[in-house]
């Protein structure tokens, strides 16, 4: 049961679900001592005749000159595209996927997928002007939606709280560059307050959150039961598993280590690229392969045959031209292009199965033998009647029910992330990769790890021998972790002189390879990344004068410090001031 709002002050939060191919907003007006009430953003500038949409395209038109020119819905209109034929605009869409983690497998073939952003464009720049577009719709909702809108806006304008919602597989190096653009946007400004008012959550955790409170998961709410949460999006989908470890007060743990898979792109638009490719290679001989026809046609197969299809012995009907388009010899009659139903499955058939299978990995993953008994599938690609069927019967041979919301499927993200910022029920999560520190360590002439890198040994300032590339783990993948819970080790550097000392700098580095225990940077160089990099003013510090091999040297102690917030992991570089050596 919600609770009320036990603030000093009215507050706005919005929350921005921006998606590969659709994108939505939920926000709740809190009143002290009023139970929230979750709102979605049902009317769009260019969307008006479709009045309780929740969503709106993912999409922009730019000027030549850089300046945006249409978003969203307004992009979509019939004449922006004469516009742009007309005057050149740059057609950008899929942006979201250019922010993807870059280690991921197949990296090069997403790459060839994802349409290249605008020239002297960076994806930090689309994502600001998104969210701005966003943002006045949102404003312009809640004003025209609310008795005394605009007063109420300017109540609560200098002090709103944004939820940006992300796949499970991005990390810190994505939040970061998302907390620029919104403050590029205008969100928040560019302080410590500001960057404080930026909230981050998984769009597994936020979908959590909508099928409990939406009534979806009422049966398996339940002390000890697990379920998993499937969120289909257009670009990526997103895999998360937890157990409701006690009901009342609710408190969630995640169960098994988060997965995404992007690497092969099994979303909504990978079905499309199927099509696509598959009606170019139809039509290649045929007068309507033309460009402009394909797009037509895939135009009608995005907005009506593909929603509907359920059945791979019925035909599916697109509908692209005049009574008078015809070409038996490719099945096009009076204006509409006929396609097996088999045809039409074999364009879902490896999106179906990549998800299939990584439900079944994450589910051998749950040490509770038998636990999971539920997959919640939400997100737009669960609207697919033919996909919630598919990934029913397959899961069903392995004792899974697969349920969905009746409707809204789309709006999961957005409204489960206000909820998830209201409530916050997860207290335990599970690391999806290993966070640590490269660093030195002294060279061990008889570890037959040490003898194979013997040609990098130095001396260092101390005069002891010391290899580089040594990786030393602070957080393991697969550990269970509590909310605020610190994780930290102690390490030491050397200088010649004290004064080298007065500032340092620690690259954070994650290890995303199957090794239990990464040892070496350099055995697996392509699966280390640098998460973020901490500075520290150490000029208070002590530091310790010592005496080497090559006579006096100083040694400077500190610790690197990772923090477990809610959904962010924050580092830190800790130290004792004011202690002379």
């Amino acid at each position: 049961m919600a609770q009320p709002y036990k603030g000093p002050y009215r507050k706005l939060i919005i929350a921005f679900d921006v998606g590969t191919t659709f994108s939505g907003i939920a926000y709740s007006l809190l009143d002290p001592g009023e139970v929230p009430q979750v709102h979605g953003v049902t009317r769009f500038p260019g969307q008006e005749n479709a009045a309780g949409d929740s969503k709106i395209p993912s999409i922009l038109y730019y000027n030549l000159d850089g300046s945006v020119r249409a978003v969203g819905a307004e992009a979509a209109l019939p004449h922006l595209a004469l516009d742009a034929e007309d005057e050149g605009l740059l057609f950008v869409e899929w942006f979201k996927l250019h922010l993807r983690p870059s280690a991921l497998a197949s990296e090069d073939a997403i790459r060839a997928r994802v349409p290249p952003l605008p020239p002297n464009k960076s994806v930090v720049d689309v994502f600001a002007d998104f969210l701005r577009y966003l943002f006045a719709c949102a404003r312009r909702y809640i004003t025209e939606s609310h008795g005394n809108g605009e007063s109420l806006w300017k109540s609560v304008e200098n002090s709103i709280e944004f939820v940006l919602t992300h796949p499970n597989g991005w990390e810190g190096n994505q939040q970061a560059k998302m907390r620029r653009a919104a403050i590029m946007a205008g969100l928040v400004p560019d302080t410590a307050t500001g960057h404080s008012r930026v909230h981050f959550v998984s769009e597994g955790e936020a979908s959590l959150h909508f099928c409990v409170r939406s009534g979806l998961a009422t049966e398996t709410v339940q002390n000890g039961k697990t379920v998993m949460i499937v969120d289909a999006g257009g670009g990526t989908v997103d895999l998360s598993t937890y157990t409701f470890t006690t009901i009342s007060p609710m408190s969630v743990e995640e169960v098994v280590a988060p997965d995404c898979i992007p690497g092969i792109m099994q979303g909504s638009t990978t079905v499309n690229v199927r099509a696509r490719n598959f009606l170019q290679a139809k039509l290649a001989r045929s007068t309507y392969r033309n460009d402009e026809d394909i797009r037509t046609m895939m135009d009608a197969f995005e907005k009506s045959a593909k929603p509907i299809f359920k059945d791979a012995g019925e035909s599916a009907y697109i509908k692209f031209g005049s009574m008078g388009c015809n070409d038996p010899a490719v099945g096009i009659r009076r204006g509409q292009l006929i396609l097996a139903g088999s045809d039409v499955a074999s364009f879902f058939r490896p999106a179906v199965c990549a998800i299939v299978d990584a439900v079944e990995k994450q589910s051998k993953a749950i040490t509770a033998a038998g636990a999971l008994t539920t997959v919640f599938l939400v997100g737009g690609f669960a609207a697919s009647p033919w996909l919630y069927s598919q990934l029913k019967d397959a899961l069903c041979a392995s004792s899974l029910n697969v349920a969905r919301p009746d409707r809204h499927t789309s709006k999961a993200v957005a409204e489960g992330a206000i909820l998830h910022y209201l409530e916050q029920w997860v207290s335990v999560r599970v690391t999806r990769i290993t966070y640590g520190v490269e660093c030195i360590t002294e060279y061990i002439p008889f570890d037959a790890e040490h003898v194979k890198r013997r040609d990098s040994v130095f001396s260092g300032p101390s005069g002891g021998q010391v290899l580089p590339h040594r990786f030393s783990v602070i957080l393991p993948k697969g550990k269970r972790i509590q909310e605020n819970e610190e994780f930290s080790y102690k390490y030491f550097c050397e200088a010649r002189e004290a004064s080298t000392l007065n500032s340092i700098s620690v690259e954070i580095t994650c290890y995303r390879g199957k090794s239990t225990a990464p040892s070496w940077t350099d055995s697996e160089p392509e699966m280390f990344s640098t998460l973020c990099t901490v500075h520290a003013d150490t000029s208070r510090v002590g530091k310790a004068k010592q005496k080497g091999k090559k006579g006096i040297y100083y040694e400077l102690k500190y610790k690197v410090v990772l923090l477990c917030g809610p959904t962010e992991l924050k580092a830190q570089i800790s130290w004792v001031e004011n202690v002379s050596g």
